[in-house]
């Protein structure tokens, strides 16, 4: 009975083999990421393009925090596995040791009086040969685990240095990008704000629809023509912020209420760009809904983005494509608090939201018929 029980344990751990991602490998990367973003702030600063570089720059530090917060999630979450794991199998394999280290004690004699005789005892005698290759790989499989646990350990304790780089960065490249904005001043500008006109207006609109409206009134000229068409990039286009979508248009919120647009769910201080080239119609605040960017890609259609802190460049501009128009508000994530998000896996990382109101000829289209983006 006890070498019958000492198989089926053996088999038992043999055959519990599964796929599992590599978390280490993960963070790892996301460190990697970070320290080649500290590289690309040093070398923004002096960049002939200082606004693209450190455009980039911020991009690459929200990327590889975002890789990071996804990494320490995942290798807290795999340690977690495999202390349970260690654990249960403990008493197994000890169970298992008992066994195997009694029958090798046992004298010839009493291993030769089995029941079936001697052809039983010649069967019991391949079963334990049997068993001694299944609990060695068991025991390296074993190993293995012990080590992968040590190193998740040792990376989850190393990552608060990297963090603090990173976020130390961060910082510095958005200080860095705002000064570079005001020193920007060859943008080309399409027409010219009269701000008495644009005081009017706002003053004497109740809605974003009349304000969008009567947009055409706050200009004295146009020094430019139109943009040129990009119907064809319909669906193709990366959302303003990196985040994700957390209603679509029609949805109703937590009051019943619809509204036109897409509510994107976003990180603290996250930067936000043009999808594509874009002339500023209006940025400042309007009516309840704070500061609001709104932005012409082409005739007739207009991107109102509402929710943003910080704002860039000056109404009338026409914007490149991935250029800044501002940062979200809230405070900068913490290192303690990317740590215990990542060792609880919980925590609502993506507090801030910017709201995405499409126009075309002055009504509200579903703004993800032109943005590519993924639903939360």
């Amino acid at each position: 009975m006890h070498l019958l029980r000492a198989l089926l344990i053996a088999l038992t751990l043999a055959t519990q083999a599964t796929a599992q991602d590599n978390p280490g490998a993960t963070a790892q990367a996301a460190a990697d990421r970070l320290r080649a973003a500290s590289t690309q702030l040093e070398q923004a600063k002096s960049a002939r393009d200082r606004v693209k570089a450190l455009t980039a720059t911020i991009q690459a530090f929200e990327t590889g925090l975002d890789a990071m917060r996804e990494g320490l999630r995942l290798a807290a979450t795999r340690e977690s596995v495999l202390t349970r794991q260690l654990a249960a199998r403990d008493g197994e394999v000890a169970e298992l040791l008992a066994v195997l280290q009694t029958i090798s004690r046992a004298p010839a004699p009493v291993l030769m009086a089995h029941p079936d005789g001697p052809s039983g005892a010649v069967r019991s005698g391949m079963l334990v040969a049997e068993l001694t290759p299944a609990l060695t790989a068991r025991a390296n499989a074993l190993r293995r685990d012990v080590e992968e646990m040590t190193l998740l350990r040792t990376l989850q304790e190393t990552a608060t240095d990297e963090l603090r780089t990173a976020l130390s960065g961060v910082q510095d490249a958005r200080t860095s990008l705002s000064q570079a904005m005001a020193d920007r001043t060859n943008l080309p500008k399409k027409f010219t704000e009269d701000p008495v006109r644009t005081a009017i207006l706002i003053s004497s609109t109740e809605t974003l629809d009349a304000f969008a409206g009567g947009l055409s009134k706050i200009t004295t000229s146009e020094a430019l023509g139109p943009l040129p068409d990009i119907t064809n990039l319909k669906g193709q286009l990366p959302l303003p912020v990196e985040g994700l979508v957390l209603r679509r248009a029609g949805e109703a919120d937590a009051a019943g209420i619809k509204r036109p647009g897409v509510l994107i769910a976003t990180r603290p201080r996250s930067l936000v760009t043009t999808p594509t080239t874009a002339t500023i119609r209006y940025h400042g605040p309007l009516l309840d809904l704070g500061n609001v960017v709104i932005l012409e890609p082409q005739a007739n259609s207009l991107f109102i983005l509402t929710g943003l802190d910080t704002l860039y460049g000056e109404i009338g501009q026409v914007l490149p494509a991935g250029f800044p128009v501002g940062l979200m508000g809230g405070n900068s994530d913490q290192i303690d608090q990317i740590v215990s998000q990542g060792s609880d896996g919980a925590g609502n990382t993506r507090s801030e939201t910017l709201y995405i109101d499409v126009r075309e000829n002055n009504t509200s289209v579903d703004p993800l018929s032109w943005f590519a983006a993924n639903k939360e």
